[in-house]
């Protein structure tokens, strides 16, 4: 299996994401790629896009921390709540997108602060 890293490039990764038909789920694995690995410019547009649309979508959803790049973090137990999902799942979730992408998603106290 190719590691995700090397799945997409930006071009490629641009260009589903400008498909008019695109399945949701490629579409999702562009966006994922482009916030992990893209460039700094597009990772920042996907990021204000993001806290755009769940603030949209789930408007109960408050972020309780955020990272020291300024990234909001949310308590699972509310996240998954909001999804509809237990908080096992959601926990089961965010270990396999670490597992995959080699990187910490699930962040203690430390790991982050109370201010923006």
């Amino acid at each position: 299996m190719i590691p995700f890293e090397q799945q997409w490039s930006v071009e490629s990764a641009m260009r589903i994401m400008r498909h008019p038909t695109v399945d949701s789920e490629l579409w999702a694995s562009a966006v994922e790629w482009l916030l992990l690995h893209g460039p700094p410019e597009i990772r920042a547009l996907l990021e204000q896009a993001g806290t755009h649309a769940t603030s949209v979508q789930f408007p109960e959803l408050k972020p309780h921390r955020y990272t020291f790049e300024g990234s909001p973090c949310y308590d699972l137990a509310e996240l998954a709540r909001s999804l509809g999902i237990s908080e096992e799942e959601a926990r089961q979730q965010l270990l396999a997108k670490e597992r995959v992408h080699g990187v910490q998603h699930g962040l203690t106290e430390d790991d982050t602060t109370a201010l923006q």
